[in-house]
C-alpha cells in the first residue's frame, strides 16, 4: 500500500519573499499575525485539495505594490492578508470553483480565475462585493 505524502506548507519567509529583511520597519505585529493567518487558512485549503503550490506574490510593501503593473492600491497584499499562488495548469482555480463550500468554511475569498490566468488569488477577507468569488 502507498502512502501519500502530504505537500510541504506554505511558510512565512515563501510569503515575506525576503521583503521582512528590507522593508522591516512597514512589517509590524499585525501584519505579521495577518500573515500567519492567511498562510494558516490557504494551507489547509491545499490540503484539502490535495495539491502543492508555491506562492508568486506575498506580502507587498507600498513601494512594491505600487510597482506592480496593475495592482490594487487597497490591495490585500499589503496588509498580509492575500496571497497569489502559481497555478499555471488551473487545477488550484478548478478546485476552488467546484469546491465553494470548503472557502466558505476556510473563510477565504477567490479572486475569479478569469482575472487571474497562471495563478490563483485567495485572501481572508471579503471584498466590497461579499461574493466568495469576486471579480477586481
Amino acid at each position: 500500500m502507498s502512502v501519500r505524502k502530504s505537500a510541504p506548507p506554505l511558510k512565512l519567509a515563501d510569503y515575506y519573499m525576503g521583503r521582512d529583511r528590507l522593508h522591516r520597519r512597514e512589517l509590524t505585529r499585525e501584519l505579521r499575525a495577518n500573515a500567519r493567518e492567511t498562510l494558516r487558512r490557504v494551507n489547509r485549503l491545499l490540503r484539502k485539495a490535495g495539491l502543492s503550490r508555491r506562492i508568486s506574490s506575498g506580502w507587498r510593501p507600498a513601494a512594491i505594490n505600487a510597482a506592480v503593473p496593475g495592482a490594487a492600491p487597497g490591495s490585500k497584499h499589503l496588509s498580509c492578508q492575500a496571497v497569489d499562488l502559481e497555478d499555471r495548469d488551473g487545477r488550484l482555480d478548478a478546485w476552488c470553483m467546484a469546491n465553494l463550500a470548503v472557502l466558505e468554511e476556510l473563510q477565504l475569498w477567490l479572486e475569479h480565475p478569469d482575472a487571474t490566468p497562471g495563478w490563483c488569488h485567495l485572501q481572508i477577507l471579503p471584498p466590497r462585493s461579499g461574493r466568495r468569488v469576486f471579480h477586481p
